[in-house]
């Protein structure tokens, strides 16, 4: 495909779905979130939570999906990352699912085995309208720096319910925390760029045999 075919079918995907942009704020008493999105973007990140190793998570699920993110995040951080982590999560599934409005011409499923030294992990998701999470990660060590891996669940278990995606999250090999974790998050990243990519076969119809999701 030359360059100037991916430049107009980027311009028909906007005429059949339109912007697929998402801006999403939201408050608490515990934390404040900002969330921004473009679904069609080209990988710029801007993440600001607090917690550097969310930020470095964050900019895998940018770079590698292609997704334009900026994540800005205020918390109790003198208690520990938690409600930050879980909240960045519940926040940025919000903005996946608006962004996609129905899920009108989109692939839908989304796979991806990915390697990183080591570590082995793959990741099969579905933009369902149903949110599960199957999770296999068996992380050895309690944490990475200052970042608790029992919060890389809690970030997916978020992600899941407010975009409302059926996630398989499947370690097949790994002895080091951050190489596993990070193997997941590129995963994770791949497997969405698959599934949000517009199908062009399906002119703009819903990915479905029920015709809803």
């Amino acid at each position: 495909m030359q360059i100037s075919d991916r430049i107009v079918n980027s311009q028909n995907h906007e005429l059949l779905l339109g912007a697929r942009t998402a801006s999403i704020s939201r408050k608490t008493g515990e934390t404040d979130v900002q969330v921004s999105l473009n679904l069609d973007g080209t990988g710029a990140c801007t993440a600001a939570t607090g917690v550097p190793f969310l930020d470095h998570m964050l900019h895998q699920i940018s770079s590698h999906g292609l997704i334009d993110l900026e994540v800005r995040a205020t918390g109790d951080l003198e208690i520990d990352d938690h409600h930050t982590n879980e909240d960045v999560g519940i926040t940025l599934g919000m903005a996946l699912g608006k962004a996609l409005g129905d899920r009108k011409g989109i692939v839908r499923f989304g796979h991806f085995l990915a390697p990183l030294d080591e570590a082995l992990v793959q990741v099969a998701l579905d933009f369902s309208g149903r949110p599960h999470l199957s999770y296999g990660l068996e992380i050895p060590t309690q944490r990475v720096g200052t970042y608790d891996t029992q919060l890389v669940r809690e970030f997916f278990v978020a992600v899941v319910n407010h975009s409302q995606m059926t996630l398989h999250i499947r370690q097949l090999d790994g002895i080091n925390s951050h190489h596993i974790i990070e193997a997941t998050f590129k995963a994770f990243a791949r497997a969405m760029r698959m599934a949000v990519e517009v199908d062009a076969r399906r002119a703009g119809k819903i990915p479905s045999s029920k015709g809803v999701l």
